[in-house]
């Protein structure tokens, strides 16, 4: 990883990428968004089905959970000069036997995440979206809703968040101050990064 990478090179070259082709049932189909003047990033899990078939990350009811979460309209949300989605893979990685997307593959995130990190300088706001990534980028919680129930910890350049699945309409009724404290928090944060 060099010290500033050239975000136009590193998402050409991020976009080509084939080190997984093995395992891709669907084949290769790198989704990541991200423009030069982004101030925020969400740092997701992998495509959908939906996102490979229509070549847009979050294009299904989970990203309008998401956007709704954030208060951000769609035009903003696929703003990459406002917001970078860079999944902790970039390719939709399959099922798994017994139902359920598979993980996202283990080679992406090490291969790309340095180098396009690096390329946004004005990032201000960054969510870990989804087990995934919170394990990967806060290791030291033993769960996703530890990580996410200490998210005064992280804030208020960083939070935690589930994945906006409808397997979380269980998980937040059981956590209450997610949608109480840390969405109004995280609504609030999101419009003033992205006003800016």
């Amino acid at each position: 990883m060099t010290a500033r990478e050239d975000l136009t090179q590193v998402l050409t070259e991020a976009r080509a990428c084939t080190a997984c082709v093995p395992h891709l049932p669907l084949g290769p189909l790198p989704l990541v968004r991200a423009g030069a003047g982004a101030r925020m990033l969400i740092i997701s899990q992998a495509p959908g089905t939906k996102a490979h078939e229509t070549d847009l990350s979050f294009n299904d009811p989970s990203g309008d959970r998401l956007r709704d979460w954030l208060g951000v309209d769609r035009d903003t949300f696929y703003d990459p000069d406002k917001l970078a989605i860079v999944p902790m893979g970039f390719c939709y990685p399959g099922r798994l036997p017994k139902g359920g997307d598979a993980p996202p593959r283990p080679e992406c995130a090490p291969l790309w995440h340095g180098r396009i990190l690096s390329a946004l300088p004005d990032i201000s706001l960054t969510l870990y979206v989804g087990s995934y990534a919170i394990h990967h980028y806060l290791p030291g919680y033993k769960t996703m809703t530890a990580a996410v129930a200490d998210w005064r910890a992280h804030a208020p350049a960083v939070l935690p968040m589930p994945h906006p699945s409808w397997r979380t309409n269980a998980w937040e009724r059981k956590n209450p101050w997610f949608t109480g404290e840390l969405r109004p928090f995280v609504r609030e944060r999101a419009r003033a990064v992205l006003e800016k």
